[in-house]
């Protein structure tokens, strides 16, 4: 009998040390390192991105003044904090210095929104970080130019008549190595870091080259692939804000 408890204490120790692997506290959106943020974090940005971006008030005829503010998705907040956090912790370790400095105002004129939101100084913040990471263009290998044609099929951006072949010479260039030179390196960093995503927010990637129509050509993951489970967020639906063909490390 006594053996028989013994075995179910070892059996309830190994368990306890299997959860306390997973990284999933009650209340944390994702982990980076040693580093956390929280949904209270990712609340009050989208709670301060409606504040400061409010939809236009009606006019004597009943039609709005100005176009309402298409808001980013929460989605885009999170995966900005994530690669924020990511980028300034590798820069921070390797000594990588900003090559040039994005204002509030750029991001701001960019993504349509005021130069107060707290997202827009988050999207400054790491697109001047991305500006130091050094990324001299790759050639790509058969799997990259793959998974970019791949995308740019699926997005109806590559017409069905062009073959593989003509879309690789046609996309192979400057751009395309220079952004999947800063996927490689930010992909390492992501795995490196053990970053860790919430299942409310994933499938999580950055997008860093986009196809015309902000279609996403080259993404880094961001923490765990995909998760099946149900979530409850409700937000408001908005483009990512990827420059039309331009890198975001450039």
């Amino acid at each position: 009998m006594r053996a028989r408890r013994l075995a179910a204490v070892a059996t309830v120790a190994l368990g306890l040390v299997a959860l306390s692997g997973c990284r999933a506290e009650p209340g944390i959106a994702a982990y980076i390192g040693d580093q956390r943020i929280t949904d209270v974090q990712v609340t009050t940005a989208m709670k301060d991105l409606r504040t400061k971006n409010p939809a236009p008030e009606s006019s004597a005829s009943g039609q709005p003044e100005a176009a309402q503010p298409t808001l980013p998705k929460v989605a885009d907040v999170v995966r900005t904090m994530v690669l924020t956090k990511v980028c300034e912790k590798l820069s921070a370790e390797k000594n990588y210095q900003p090559r040039g400095q994005v204002a509030a105002d750029q991001a701001a004129q960019q993504l349509g929104l005021a130069p107060e939101t707290g997202h827009v100084r988050e999207v400054a913040k790491l697109f001047t970080c991305l500006s130091g990471l050094p990324a001299e263009p790759v050639e790509p290998t058969k799997e990259e130019i793959a998974d970019v044609i791949a995308a740019g099929r699926a997005a109806g951006k590559i017409p069905a008549e062009v073959t593989d072949a003509d879309a690789a010479q046609q996309l192979d260039g400057e751009q395309l190595r220079g952004a999947l030179a800063t996927k490689r390196i930010l992909a390492e960093a992501v795995g490196r870091y053990d970053v860790t995503v919430s299942p409310r927010y994933r499938p999580l990637e950055f997008p860093l080259l986009s196809f015309a129509g902000d279609a996403p050509a080259v993404s880094v993951p961001l923490g765990e692939p995909a998760s099946d489970a149900v979530t409850d967020i409700s937000t408001p639906e908005g483009p990512t804000g990827t420059p039309e063909a331009e890198g975001t490390a450039s």
